[in-house]
């Protein structure tokens, strides 16, 4: 097992780019990402998105901490969070919900 070292992630280059999967806005987001996926399939990185709105995909459980920007995670089962950059979240597998991007944001993460 490598060490993934991301340093100075409010400004590392993000290597990838792609638009959202499932938008439900006329604004569609842009994820700009860098990561990495160990040998166990558990993968890592910083992830920024710009401002927009749309479902979550992501099936498995996240940590994320939320190095800048504004937005609200509106669950399927629960009351809308509102997220600032220093946050930390961890999302149980299978969190479902919308993303309701208000400024860029940039977060760190690690999908298990």
């Amino acid at each position: 097992m490598g060490i993934q070292h991301y340093k100075n992630t409010p400004s590392i280059e993000l290597t990838d780019s792609f638009p959202v999967a499932v938008p439900i806005s006329d604004n569609v987001s842009v994820i700009n990402e860098v990561c990495h996926t160990d040998e166990k399939g558990v993968e890592s990185g910083v992830w920024e998105c710009s401002p927009g709105k749309w479902r979550r995909q992501i099936k498995q459980q996240e940590f994320c901490h939320f190095i800048s920007g504004r937005c609200t995670f509106i669950p399927d089962e629960g009351e809308p969070m509102e997220i600032n950059a220093g946050d930390a979240i961890m999302f149980p597998a299978n969190s479902t919900g919308v993303w309701d991007i208000h400024e860029t944001v940039r977060k760190s993460f690690i999908l298990l």
